[in-house]
């Protein structure tokens, strides 16, 4: 006789079926060296074979802007979709953010032309083995020195040594910020508030060199889908004001400049219910034996108490394996979610055990995380939805 279905205890997913990122030929991490490689800076491979060289280079980064987010708002975004076919040299394919699909991550991968295991930036909140302590990367809380914290120069930085025009336009509260100086710095950097003005000065400063490199971005859209959702009229109307601004852009390249416009990650929309939002700090199974709880709410960085790694592991994989992808530090790195090598100085800022989402759910903490425990939209791990981001492309 059958057992009832109550009895039943389906396998948790395995490891090795969570979609990888495409580090090396197609990911976040690959994009500046390729662009900078076309210009002859020294060091740089081409690893996106699909894009062709151009002297005069500018990168468009909007957070929050996810290929599947694109691709569903064609009326409310013309132009982007307009140059959907374009994406990844004309290949109409995404590029994959990496893991996890967080703005600290997929800031210092752009930047650094390197995959999280080597910039040692994997996640919004990492241990930091040499204190303890929690570290959070995107505010940069408690205060870690910088160079210690990423001590690999920026491609700006290559490519400013190597007598390209460098400049960054972006507001002007993240000139000074810590994230700014390991992930983005070398050349200068220009600070403007709008919109507008950052399209109208990147456009400028790309006919500044005979080689130039910009840099621009725009945060907003990502505030939006985190307070409102992606399915909201404040993300949509936000993502209108993206496109013109990408059109106002595009209309001003000077000769033999290409934009690529792209994101440092997807979002989705996660329910408010007890089904979809697990709650760590009312789990006593979760969290018996956890000493320090990372990363966020669909990428999570778990760190055990001495001697209990095995026990959290084989609890988490109970309680969560269906909806979630969960390996210890070990599996995730050999399956190579956070790149194909990880530095010495990187290893123990991965958790112990590393739980990253499937489905729409999402393991919040509202006591030690209350802000973050309210957002609508949220990202983190290797779902198309968050993890395919565009590289759409404009040329002079």
């Amino acid at each position: 006789m059958a057992q009832p279905a109550a009895w039943e205890h389906p396998e948790p997913l395995a490891v090795d079926s969570a979609p990888r990122p495409e580090y090396g030929t197609g990911s976040l991490a690959d994009l500046l060296p390729t662009l900078a490689a076309g210009m002859g800076v020294p060091g740089m491979t081409a690893a996106i074979t699909e894009l062709t060289p151009a002297d005069r280079v500018c990168v468009f980064l909007i957070d929050g802007l996810g290929w599947e987010q694109v691709k569903a708002h064609p009326q409310e975004a013309p132009f982007l979709t307009s140059l959907l076919p374009t994406s990844r040299g004309g290949t109409g394919r995404p590029l994959t953010a990496g893991y996890p699909a967080t703005t600290a991550t997929s800031l210092a991968s752009v930047g650094t032309g390197l995959p999280p295991g080597a910039h040692g930036l994997p996640g919004y909140t990492a241990r930091n083995p040499d204190t303890g302590e929690l570290m959070n990367q995107l505010r940069w809380h408690p205060w870690t020195p910088p160079a210690a914290w990423q001590p690999y120069p920026t491609v700006f930085e290559l490519a400013d040594r190597a007598g390209v025009h460098a400049a960054q336009v972006s507001s002007p509260a993240f000139q000074n910020t810590p994230l700014t100086k390991v992930a983005l710095s070398g050349g200068t950097f220009h600070g403007r508030l709008t919109g507008e003005e950052r399209m109208d000065l990147a456009a400028e400063q790309l006919a500044v060199g005979d080689r130039s490199l910009v840099y621009t971005y725009y945060a907003e859209l990502d505030g939006a889908g985190h307070r409102y959702g992606v399915a909201s009229d404040t993300w949509v109307g936000q993502l209108m004001y993206v496109d013109r601004l990408v059109e106002r852009l595009a209309e001003q390249l000077p000769p033999r400049s290409a934009l690529y416009v792209t994101a440092d990650h997807g979002m989705v929309d996660v329910p408010f219910d007890e089904r979809h939002r697990i709650d760590f700090d009312e789990d006593w199974e979760l969290s018996a034996g956890v000493a320090l709880l990372g990363g966020e709410g669909r990428a999570r960085h778990v760190y055990a108490v001495p001697g209990a790694g095995n026990d959290v592991l084989t609890c988490w994989r109970e309680v969560l394996g269906e909806q979630f992808w969960v390996a210890s530090r070990d599996e995730a790195i050999a399956a190579g979610w956070f790149g194909p090598h990880i530095d010495e100085r990187v290893y123990a800022r991965i958790g112990d055990v590393v739980a990253a989402a499937r489905d729409d759910v999402l393991l919040i903490a509202s006591q030690r995380e209350p802000k973050e425990s309210l957002m609508v939209g949220n990202h983190g791990s290797m779902t198309p939805a968050e993890q395919l981001v565009p590289l759409l492309e404009v040329r002079s």
